[in-house]
């Protein structure tokens, strides 16, 4: 015991059990040394802002804030017209009055690409809403109901998944027409298979737990705990794959209106501007260039963003 006693720390007694301080005094010291490496941990990196610890997802951001900001109010950052050229001033090389330069009757390929924002990003955001909302309505019903019902909407679902999107987006374009519209729904035709098998797999998920049994036991129909437990529980993972199918229906829609499928001209979709290029890339690069660049950074930036936050809620949970 005297041994016990002279290693304890200075003022501290000994206890009935033969260690320092009572149980009280030992739980308050473990809560202060928490205490004290939490306040160590809170100055690391999780202490810095979202901004700093993820510089990458920032720029994305911010990227994609002056791409909304186009899309709304083009005239806030070219305020000129997309559809006015100068003949005198055609294929002129970038210079500090045309940022990107011109194109080869002389409009302003900054003030096209700017205004041309609008129309790539609706249809882009159509086709990811037509393929969440139809995409989501089969999977729920397939997950919901089960049985033969099931096995034919997923066969189905695999036929369409057996198919190229490109190729598949071309056939929905034959049947329905050129256009903006008609590409941003033959896009969204094209991403429903994979959605659906997302929502399926938590439906099936959700309606193996205990609160949707209860909810059946409490005399709700079918009906009422499909759209008021399941659908709402089963939700989040399809709307962060619809965050990460924007980039790739912004690519998809730029791609079909290259091919001369989206708005005709003179209308300036990112595709559209990209096309109207190739006959010039050998004495001027830029009317290709710059276009493209603005559709893979666009791309990239909302790959990436989705990416951080992913990051983010899965460091969090």
């Amino acid at each position: 015991m005297s041994d016990t006693i002279a290693l304890l720390p200075d003022g501290a007694q000994p206890s009935a059990d033969g260690f320092g301080g009572t149980a009280a005094n030992r739980f308050d010291d473990a809560v202060a040394e928490r205490a004290s490496h939490g306040g160590h941990a809170a100055s690391g990196p999780r202490g810095r802002s979202w901004f700093a610890r993820r510089p990458a997802a920032a720029a994305s951001l911010l990227w994609l804030v002056a791409v909304i900001v186009a899309a709304l109010a083009p005239a806030l950052l070219a305020p000129g017209d997309p559809l006015a050229g100068v003949p005198a001033e055609h294929l002129q090389a970038p210079s500090a009055a045309h940022w990107f330069g011109t194109d080869q009757i002389g409009r302003d390929l900054y003030t096209r690409v700017v205004h041309g924002t609008s129309l790539t990003i609706s249809a882009a955001s159509l086709a990811v809403a037509v393929g969440v909302i139809a995409g989501s309505a089969i999977g729920l019903l397939s997950g919901f109901a089960g049985g033969r019902i099931d096995a034919v909407l997923m066969r189905a679902a695999d036929v369409l998944l057996a198919i190229p999107g490109l190729l598949l987006s071309l056939a929905v374009i034959t049947a329905l027409g050129f256009g903006t519209v008609n590409v941003a729904i033959a896009v969204g035709i094209a991403s429903v298979a994979s959605v659906s098998r997302i929502m399926r797999a938590e439906v099936i998920k959700v309606r193996s737990s205990a609160y949707i049994e209860a909810a059946r036991a409490s005399g709700n129909s079918g009906a009422r705990v499909l759209l008021r437990h399941v659908l709402p529980n089963s939700t989040g993972p399809v709307i962060a794959l619809g965050v990460l199918e924007l980039g790739g229906a912004i690519l998809a829609v730029s791609a079909l209106s290259f091919l001369g499928y989206g708005a005709p001209a003179p209308a300036p979709e990112w595709g559209a501007l990209v096309s109207g290029g190739r006959d010039f890339l050998r004495n001027a690069w830029w009317l290709t260039t710059f276009p493209g660049l603005v559709i893979a950074l666009t791309v990239l930036a909302a790959n990436r963003l989705a990416r951080g936050l992913d990051t983010e809620r899965t460091v969090g949970s």
